[in-house]
């Protein structure tokens, strides 16, 4: 945070920009490297992504891939997500869904440009859904945005609603 917020004060200024934390500038900018780079090409982050989500949905077959981006935001990550289904998941269905899950909020509307942003996630626990809608390129296909604040949503807060709910249900 610190690097983005001086580099950029420094743009603004007219200033040259240094990079000590990120090889490349953040401030205005983007590159898709988040960790170290792999023999496969992969990142260590997009690694952890598809290995994290088989985990969390236990099951090792499921087919994942990614490319996670610096985007110079100082709160919030964002996915663009596509889910492929074995049947048909229509969009009303999938926002029934997702609007009665814990810890999700819908935020789509995107004809009145209401979708959600690292900025509408910042100092909250819930992760936002908009932008759902059918994938044309696929059949089973539905695309999300997601987001959430990094800071706030993460492993230690997930642990933490995960033992909340095995204690609801009587697992402890």
């Amino acid at each position: 945070m610190d690097e983005l917020i001086n580099q950029t004060a420094d743009y603004l200024d007219g200033k040259s920009l240094s990079s000590k934390v990120f090889p490349r500038r953040i401030a205005f900018n983007l590159f898709p490297h988040i960790a170290d780079f792999g023999e496969d090409g992969y990142t260590g982050e997009e690694r952890k992504m598809i290995l994290e989500t088989r985990k969390i949905m236990g099951d090792d077959s499921i087919n994942v891939t990614a490319t996670t981006v610096r985007v110079p935001v100082l709160v919030g990550h964002s996915e663009s997500v596509n889910v492929q289904t074995k049947k048909k998941l229509t969009v009303r269905r999938l926002r029934e869904i997702l609007s009665c899950s814990p810890g999700i909020k819908v935020i789509d509307d995107p004809s009145k440009n209401i979708y959600p942003t690292p900025v509408d996630s910042a100092g909250g626990d819930d992760v936002l859904v908009g932008r759902i809608r059918e994938d044309l390129s696929h059949p089973l296909g539905i695309d999300l945005w997601i987001v959430a604040d990094n800071l706030r949503k993460g492993a230690a807060l997930n642990a933490i609603q995960i033992a909340e709910k095995m204690l609801e249900m009587g697992l402890f």
